[in-house]
């Protein structure tokens, strides 16, 4: 919560305009005059807009309203974060099938949940003057999750390593594949 309320006694103004929980403006009145409104109704009286002339109060659970920006915030976090993040997987030019293979199956799963996958192709010492072995590999990645996803760029040799950036695809589920199949025969 990045803005901090003043609630109750801790409201500076002589004369606020004061909303109650409905939404309803009850008017221009003191400080006690609203903070005693509020405590008849076992409610918070809550400053929401201190710039303006006069401040704008507003009657209503202080807890309850803290928690449900609280909550918000968090789902707004939630839904930002898996846009954004990128997972990152390393592999040698010469790798045996069964790595490759290990390797494949978490390059899938994390485009089938979104995330951006950075491939770094690694070469050690003279590997570098092979680097079609990094083509190669790059290219059979690519063709394994063509229907997941694609690569941003073609590979960048960046010093030792062959860089790309795949992301997700809009993938066609199975189901779909078959019924529209069934239905063009």
């Amino acid at each position: 919560m990045d803005k901090d309320y003043r609630v109750n006694e801790k409201i500076r103004a002589r004369e606020i305009r004061v909303v109650d929980e409905d939404g309803k403006q009850l008017g221009i009145m003191p400080v006690s005059e609203a903070l005693k409104l509020a405590r008849e109704r076992n409610l918070d009286l809550v400053e929401v807009a201190p710039n303006a002339n006069p401040p704008v109060c507003k009657i209503m659970d202080f807890g309850k309203f803290k928690y449900e920006l609280a909550r918000k915030e968090k789902e707004a976090k939630k839904n930002q974060k898996i846009a954004s993040e990128v997972k990152e997987i390393k592999i040698r030019p010469n790798i045996e099938e069964h790595d490759y293979q290990v390797k494949l199956r978490k390059i899938r799963e994390f485009l089938e949940k979104g995330y951006k996958v950075r491939l770094i192709i690694l070469f050690k010492g003279r590997q570098l003057i092979y680097n079609e072995w990094g083509d190669k590999l790059l290219e059979r990645i690519l063709q394994d999750i063509s229907d997941l996803g694609t690569a941003e760029k073609k590979g960048q040799q960046v010093g030792m390593s062959l860089v790309t950036m795949l992301i997700p695809g809009k993938k066609t589920s199975t189901k779909k594949a078959v019924l529209e199949e069934v239905k063009d025969e």
